[in-house]
């Protein structure tokens, strides 16, 4: 968005040094002229956009999930409806999204969405989340479950070394080139649907006789629940978002994206999880963490399960691959805005320093994490990232009107908040611990957000 320094007004604390907060249609409206610095940047089109939402999606989550939601749901049914639902959650945020990549496609994400729409102290707060829980946090996770799934080939090997060497390659990699990385990441991910797309096939083919079993109980508060660990696997819908800037006309192609990307992975993990909750005995399945290589080993012996192995562990190296693409433009944004240093920002190419701080932040949380809570505390706290946005899309459509187009107005956007803070409230009865520490981050956000604020009122931007 193109700056006009005639216009510029001092706002004491809530002054942004690059892109100020204004609701008029001249700044926010299609059509605007871009600088030629930001012409230069838009690089990337459909498909990769497309296949870096696949890519954030299908990673760990959906290959260590049904475990959990079966031992608690005691119904494969169950799991597979609240894997529909949560598909549904998904598609209707990607369609709150959706419209405020039309009206602001650039780089940033959360962080820049909220900054326009809501405060500039909720767009810090959603970048300071990213920062930690949208992808730092993730990034070791996948780090660490690609360790563990080698280690059943290389036993010697543990877990949070090969994890670093993984972050450290594709930090490597993502610093070097664009094009290069966004070639690479189309690569792994178009391979993986294949591999994920056969190993349905031959799972069908494989499944034994339904056997019959008394209905089972509805237990609403832990189908919510388990709504939060879905929303983990079906988290990265909106990774598009964050590399906004570098996308061929924006406008059109996130929304497309968006959509393309989750419809697709939502049939994919119906279908996938179908595969697995109906492999084996319940006994044999519940609460066991690597559901997939269970169920693979059920269905065909080790053959199989050495197979899914190696898919689990592709799908877990595109998605290293694509958290590190995605991750360091939402620093790289708040720094070119003041709220970050300023060396962290990346006028042209690849943000190679903010590259260079996700993968620190990563390593230093791998060698000290802990799986077991971790996907609740992630997704507990991203939806209420994306909540606010949702919020920041119904406060712009109520000041601009129509030139706002969101889909479903106003019951889509208002069903998406009813539902998911539903979700948030079942999480926090059920779940506690988790859920303070997703309310925690955000309160530690908000404090740095202060101390930042009064820093930059002492000296302000030149």
């Amino acid at each position: 968005m193109e700056h006009q320094p005639g216009k510029r007004k001092s706002h004491g604390l809530f002054l942004f040094s690059a892109h100020r907060l204004s609701w008029s249609g001249s700044r926010l409206s299609r059509g605007n002229p871009k600088d030629s610095r930001m012409s230069n940047k838009r690089q990337l089109g459909l498909v990769t956009a497309t296949a870096l939402v696949v890519a954030n999606m299908i990673g760990t989550g959906v290959f260590t999930t049904s475990g959990y939601t079966l031992g608690d749901l005691k119904s494969p049914w169950l799991v597979l409806a609240a894997w529909a639902v949560g598909g549904g959650i998904a598609a209707m945020g990607a369609l709150c999204y959706a419209a405020l990549a039309r009206r602001i496609p650039e780089s940033g994400g959360e962080y820049l969405f909220l900054s326009r729409t809501l405060h500039p102290a909720a767009g810090y707060v959603a970048g300071w989340i990213s920062l930690l829980v949208g992808f730092s946090a993730p990034l070791a996770a996948v780090a660490y479950g690609f360790g563990e799934y080698i280690k059943t080939w290389y036993p010697h090997w543990d877990a949070q070394t090969v994890g670093g060497i993984l972050i450290i390659l594709f930090a490597a990699l993502h610093a070097a080139d664009v094009k290069h990385g966004a070639w690479v990441q189309n690569a792994t991910v178009i391979l993986k649907v294949l591999l994920i797309l056969g190993f349905i096939g031959w799972g069908f083919s494989q499944l034994p006789p339904a056997q019959p079993s008394a209905p089972a109980k509805f237990p609403l508060g832990l189908f919510a629940v388990s709504l939060v660990w879905i929303s983990f696997a079906y988290s990265g819908w909106n990774a598009v978002i964050y590399i906004g800037g570098e996308i061929k006309d924006g406008e059109r192609t996130l929304p497309r994206a968006m959509l393309m990307g989750t419809a697709l992975v939502t049939v994919l993990y119906l279908l996938l999880n179908a595969v697995f909750v109906f492999s084996a005995p319940l006994e044999k399945l519940q609460y066991q963490v690597a559901i997939g290589r269970v169920a693979a080993y059920a269905l065909g012996g080790d053959l199989w399960a050495n197979l899914i192995t190696a898919l689990v562990s592709l799908a877990l190296i595109s998605s290293v691959s694509s958290l590190l693409m995605v991750g360091p433009r939402v620093y790289a944004k708040m720094a070119e805005d003041g709220w970050l240093p300023r060396v962290l920002a990346a006028p042209s190419g690849p943000p190679r320093r903010a590259i260079g701080l996700q993968a620190a932040l990563a390593l230093f949380m791998l060698w000290q994490t802990e799986f077991q809570n971790l996907m609740n505390y992630i997704g507990f706290t991203l939806l209420l990232s994306t909540t606010a946005t949702v919020l920041g899309l119904i406060r712009l459509r109520l000041q601009q009107g129509p030139s706002v187009r969101v889909v479903g107005w106003p019951w889509l956007p208002f069903s998406y908040l009813v539902v998911v803070y539903a979700m948030a409230l079942f999480n926090v009865q059920l779940r506690p611990t988790q859920s303070l520490y997703g309310l925690a981050t955000i309160f530690l956000g908000v404090a740095a957000w202060w101390l930042t604020a009064w820093y930059r009122q002492r000296r302000p931007v030149t």
